[in-house]
């Protein structure tokens, strides 16, 4: 259970501090072009390790639902919060995928049946209101201007949400089936993703070329590809193999916890009120959680 918990808002907090290098790289690299980067990256440093530890064989079925999985989480739900976030504002797509912890909870109890107890709806409720008082919904932009990437960045977070589920389904042992290795899982995951990925950046290429690409815009998309792809997914991933996805849903609020302290510490952004109050609702929702397990 503390693994788990450990993994689960480790992979948050990665992500929560990945924003600021996205929105550089997205400057001189198309959004589904540095999606496709991300995932080559990780698939071949996943692909290494496999081939340096070893890994058992795993029937063709498994593979398929691993690359089904993949298509869903790591071409929708990944390729919708890149174009919702390119086309709409990064407090609306703080504010919309903060919603990805609900969605997980009622998917979970839909397909895995786990109970809606009290306490964790009310876990994801109090953390959800502390991610709401930190981002401040006062400067989000939910004009027309802002209506198509809203939209795509909801997609991002109902297809996040059925995606962490989806591990947790494939990763336990079943009749006729053993548990997965979750490394293994995460880079058929990968390759389901680019099947889809892969020709929705050849056609944004037509459209967006690349720019000037510089020695900033490389040291950022490796980072996104070993640090917020590889190791990240695989830890994200190893969360939910670990613990009831009921729970393991409360991970995901370290990421804006995390992109609000690091802008207050690298970016001399002042720790208001706000921020303080909304990171103890968040911790306070965490530990809740936690405790009902």
């Amino acid at each position: 259970m503390l693994r788990g918990a450990i993994y689960g808002l480790t992979a948050a907090a990665i992500w929560g501090g990945m924003y600021v290098v996205s929105d550089i790289v997205l400057r001189t690299i198309p959004p589904f072009t540095l999606l496709n980067l991300r995932l080559v990256l990780g698939l071949v440093v996943l692909a290494g390790l496999i081939v340096w530890r070893g890994a058992p064989a795993s029937p063709w079925g498994q593979r398929l639902a691993w690359l089904s999985v993949g298509v869903i989480g790591f071409g929708l739900s990944l390729g919708a919060q890149f174009i919702g976030t390119d086309l709409s504002t990064a407090v609306n797509g703080a504010l919309v995928t903060s919603a990805s912890p609900a969605f997980i909870v009622l998917f979970a109890w839909l397909l895995l049946r786990e109970r809606l107890t009290p306490t964790r709806l009310l876990a994801v409720l109090l953390a959800t209101v502390g991610v709401i008082i930190i981002v401040d919904p006062a400067s989000a932009d939910f004009s027309s201007a802002t209506f198509a990437g809203d939209v795509f960045l909801a997609l991002a977070a109902l297809t996040w949400g059925l995606y962490s589920v989806l591990v947790r389904r494939v990763s336990v042992a079943r009749p006729g089936l053993p548990p997965a290795d979750t490394l293994v899982l995460t880079a058929w995951a990968f390759v389901g993703g680019l099947i889809f990925t892969l020709p929705a950046g050849m056609v944004e290429l037509a459209q967006r070329p690349v720019g000037l690409v510089d020695a900033g815009t490389v040291i950022g998309v490796l980072y996104l590809g070993i640090i917020s792809t590889a190791l990240a997914m695989w830890l994200w991933n190893r969360a939910f193999a670990l613990v009831d996805a009921s729970i393991a849903s409360l991970f995901f609020f370290g990421q804006p916890l995390t992109g609000a302290l690091l802008g207050a510490i690298f970016l001399g952004q002042p720790m208001t009120a706000a921020l303080w109050a909304g990171s103890l609702l968040i911790a306070a929702g965490v530990l809740l959680s936690l405790r009902s397990r």
